[in-house]
């Protein structure tokens, strides 16, 4: 690669290995192709045979027209007291036919002594053999030297013994491995520059696990000490707490480190969640560069900064990794927080005004009793139209109730809403049955204003929240609910705070419609 430093993309293998991550053989596909786009150097595939998935992927890759990544398929050296030609583990390495082949192999004396349970020159000629054998065979090898950081702290001397091997094999590149992850940054810096100074003619990569949240950060140390190759995946899936986190050391290494590793970092964040989505995971909402709080402002003081030097509280421009300056709103604003939802919204609110002193204080007071704003946009809108005098109430709510009843043992429980409303002068009484009370008083309210307002027909229910405010005071406690509605073409969240669940959902579900009337006209 004509690169300082390459990507080694292994969500597709080792990213599968964290808890509630899974992918289809069509998803690695997808993933696939996805990653080449963004421009990541290598493209581990999986461990070849291993499973009907991966015997999937493998099949499929053959067929993929990647325009810059290389495929690799992963394994381990030969087995102990076997000749490599025999190893049915290397044979299916080559069977896939990728460009690129990945193998590991034990560095730690621990492991070759008490795990494989074979003599430590046994086990530099395993690593030796696989190498030649691999690149007799054509193909580009990457050695992984597992657990190399734990072996040479116990065992320098072997620890290097065993990369010498992988490179009198002919390996293109040694990648050490910190795979218990406890390894801190000062260690690895340390290490990897006896690395290069004992092999100085075979390149070395690094590949970190989290297990200390120092993956990035001692990625980033190796580098500085000469790696060319950075192993990682997208969000830091992976083993126990995860691997390096490529959505975090790509933009380091492009932005703070000035080294150009993939072309366009402003993809990033949609590649990031692509994979959630794809794995089925929620977005780390918290996750540098490229979380949705990434550039979130909520203190005043920090607002009106911003507005004035958007650098002076953000490290680098939001849009350069793809993502978004964000105002939240809450107890902790100023005037600015509320001039800029206003402004996005689009409402004529002014600096100074009365209106804007009016919903501010509002805000705050609110605040107070429970609410919160900051994922409730649409109530913050409905606070604003009403301050401005543009709010106009398009039903009056004369009454509602609901009830639950649960008859004998292996019945359904049965939940009624009743609303009775006032609609544009007319009455409005409906009842309906639903799956729990607020889902019949969802469909109560729905039924008695779709005759006056059809529109209402597309709006969906697609997020429902509840948390407890004060839990000391136990089922007595004050609850805060958080509606989450869309028409299909944007979404808006509503919140509602009582001492009732129910009320605090009916606080919030019936704003939510109300919006949707208000900006209806």
């Amino acid at each position: 690669m004509n690169k300082a430093v390459n990507i080694y993309d292994t969500t597709l293998r080792d990213g599968t290995q964290g808890e509630g991550f899974s992918l289809s053989g069509l998803d690695k596909i997808r993933l696939a192709e996805r990653l080449d786009a963004f421009g990541v150097d290598y493209i581990e595939g999986g461990w070849p045979g291993s499973n009907p998935k991966d015997v999937e992927f493998f099949e499929e890759a053959k067929k993929l027209k990647l325009k810059h990544a290389k495929v690799a398929a992963f394994g381990s050296t030969r087995r102990a007291d076997l000749a490599v030609q025999e190893d049915p583990q290397i044979k299916l390495l080559l069977d896939a036919e990728t460009p690129v082949v990945t193998i590991f192999g034990k560095t730690w004396a621990l492991h070759v002594l008490e795990v494989i349970r074979t003599t430590l020159e046994e086990n530099c000629a395993m690593i030796r053999d696989s190498v030649k054998y691999l690149k007799g065979a054509g193909r580009e090898v990457v050695y992984d030297a597992e657990h190399f950081f734990d072996g040479y702290k116990d065992d320098p001397e072997y620890a290097l013994q065993t990369l010498e091997a992988a490179a009198e094999g002919g390996a293109d590149i040694l990648v050490l491995c910190d795979t218990n992850g406890g390894t801190l940054p000062e260690e690895v810096k340390d290490i990897c520059g006896a690395v290069a100074r004992r092999i100085p003619a075979v390149p070395f990569g690094i590949h970190t696990h989290n297990d200390c949240e120092l993956a990035v950060a001692n990625a980033i140390a190796a580098v500085e000490a000469g790696a060319v190759q950075v192993q990682g995946t997208i969000n830091g899936y992976g083993e126990r707490t995860g691997n390096c986190n490529l959505t975090s050391v790509i933009p380091i290494l492009q932005l703070k480190k000035g080294l150009e590793v993939v072309p366009d970092l402003t993809q990033m964040k949609n590649l990031s969640f692509f994979v959630d989505d794809l794995s089925n995971n929620p977005h780390f909402s918290r996750a540098a560069f490229i979380g949705r709080t990434a550039f979130s402002h909520k203190g005043g003081m920090h607002v009106n900064a911003v507005q004035k030097v958007a650098h002076s509280y953000e490290h680098i421009r939001p849009e350069l990794v793809g993502n978004e300056q964000i105002i939240l709103v809450s107890e902790l604003s100023g005037q600015s927080n509320i001039l800029i939802k206003a402004e996005e919204l689009g409402l004529p609110l002014e600096k100074g005004s009365e209106e804007a002193k009016e919903v501010l204080s509002r805000v705050k007071e609110l605040e107070k009793d429970g609410y919160s704003y900051e994922s409730a946009g649409g109530s913050l809108e409905l606070l604003i139209r009403r301050a401005l005098g543009s709010y106009e109430k398009k039903w009056s709510l004369s009454e509602y109730h609901c009830s639950f009843r649960q008859y004998r043992d292996g019945h359904s429980p049965v939940c009624d809403g009743v609303v009775k409303l006032e609609v544009e002068g007319e009455p409005a009484f409906c009842v309906a049955e639903g799956h729990g009370v607020v889902n019949a008083l969802d469909k109560a309210l729905r039924k008695a204003l779709l005759p006056f307002y059809p529109a209402i027909e597309g709006i969906r229910l697609i997020d429902y929240k509840v948390r407890i405010i004060d839990g000391e005071e136990a089922t007595a406690a004050k609850t805060r609910v958080l509606i989450v509605q869309s028409d299909g073409e944007r979404s808006w969240g509503t919140v509602g705070v009582s001492d009732s669940i129910i009320e605090a959902s009916w606080i919030a579900l019936t704003d939510g419609i109300d919006l949707f009337l208000q900006r209806q006209g």
